[in-house]
């Protein structure tokens, strides 16, 4: 039987499953698309944002081996822009972590169910080429964005800021090839042509101004600036409108660029993400919820399994702005393992974006670094608890923060 099942493989879900497995914990990963990334690589989402305070990391761990295996491919790091990275390497890199810890792996594979006795997931039901399938494991950890398994197994959830349910706006990156990058003008004169592009019309996206990275190919420039607003990304319909939505904003933006800005006079629209980027959806109830006053009091805890100083970062949900609130220079907040920790259910570990927390909470620690933070936490917690026979609850906070220094994270 398997010991750990993670849903989701993601930055939180990879370095789950690859944790689990190397603390000698039978694993299994399911993943619904043929490659594991998430957001890093199906999302488009680059480059990785800071986890460093007064020059010193505040994640290493699997973050760090995946960091530098990709550099040594040459997957990650440029001068323009030093945390970028290549998606393909990514994808590879990852794979070869998973597979070295021993990883069982089903792609293509869609969680639909799951199954909860006596307060314990007893099974859950999966969809993929050869049909419907139940799957079993003493410890399950949700890894999938959208708390999906937790949802399912009837975890109660929160969703969106408190005041209307809204959550912040779904984006969908791209990327523009051919860019005569010598040439192109100040982010500032940029912004000028953007806003005199909507003032005429010819841009409706809602977002107040350009946001683009270099990226780690010459003549190629990564934007993150397709912006859709009041959808529910739990929704199918939803989706399925934002998706279409944001790729007419992808397209009008190609066309304002060739247009209007110089450097781009002869490129092109080169790739779109396979999915929409999601910064928020739902978010479990667990034992303790984190705070906007968490992050930006830079608060410890005695049960802190992840370091982070990324701000308050609210893209409007209703329409254009973002809101930044930041952490005390040089300092870090820590998460607590009780946010990982769905109330209802003893045998399920949540990890990633949607960990216990308040919508400006999640704003801060939804980033990729401090997503494999958690990952890897969830990952090693489940295999403690797994070969224990007991629940995710009773493994000690203590003990588990040792485990996570012994393999080289940062607690």
């Amino acid at each position: 039987m398997t010991h750990v099942l993670v849903a989701g493989g993601g930055p939180a879900g990879l370095a789950a499953a690859v944790s689990a497995a190397r603390s000698g914990a039978d694993t299994l990963l399911i993943e619904r698309y043929g490659f594991l990334g998430g957001m890093a690589t199906a999302g488009l989402v680059n480059p990785f944002m800071g986890w460093h305070a007064a020059g010193k990391p505040l994640v290493a761990g699997i973050f760090q081996q995946m960091l530098d295996r990709m550099q040594a491919l040459g997957g990650y790091g440029s001068e323009r822009q030093p945390t970028a990275f290549d998606p393909e390497i990514f994808k590879l890199v990852a794979d070869e972590l998973v597979r070295e810890a021993g990883v069982g792996m089903r792609f293509h594979t869609l969680l639909t169910r799951a199954d909860v006795k006596q307060q314990r997931i007893v099974r859950v039901g999966t969809e993929g080429k050869d049909g419907h399938e139940n799957r079993s494991a003493d410890i399950f950890v949700d890894c999938t964005g959208d708390a999906d398994l937790a949802y399912r197994a009837g975890v109660s959830c929160e969703q969106g800021r408190e005041k209307d349910g809204l959550t912040q706006p779904m984006t969908l990156n791209f990327r523009m090839a051919g860019v005569a990058i010598s040439r192109m003008p100040s982010r500032q004169e940029i912004n000028r042509l953007f806003d005199a592009a909507k003032a005429q019309g010819r841009v409706t996206c809602p977002r107040e101004n350009v946001l683009l990275f270099h990226t780690l190919h010459p003549h190629v420039v990564h934007f993150n600036t397709t912006r859709v607003t009041h959808r529910d990304p739990t929704r199918a319909d939803d989706l399925t409108e934002a998706e279409l939505e944001a790729r007419r904003q992808a397209h009008e933006l190609a066309r304002f660029l060739i247009a209007d800005v110089p450097g781009f006079e002869r490129a092109y629209l080169q790739q779109c993400a396979a999915q929409i980027g999601i910064r928020e959806s739902r978010r479990i109830r667990g034992d303790y919820a984190f705070t906007a006053e968490d992050a930006v009091e830079a608060t410890k805890f005695p049960d802190g399994i992840a370091r982070s100083n990324y701000p308050i970062d609210i893209h409007s949900p209703s329409g254009a702005g973002t809101v930044i609130r930041s952490v005390p220079e040089g300092d870090y907040y820590e998460i607590p393992y009780r946010c990982l920790l769905p109330l209802g259910i003893d045998n399920l570990l949540v990890a990633g974006r949607c960990i216990s927390s308040t919508h400006e909470g999640q704003a801060a620690l939804r980033i990729m670094p401090t997503c494999f933070a958690m990952g890897e936490a969830a990952g090693l917690a489940a295999a403690m608890a797994a070969q224990r026979g007991i629940s995710p609850r009773q493994v000690q906070a203590e003990e588990l923060r040792h485990a996570l220094r012994e393999q080289g994270q940062v607690v």
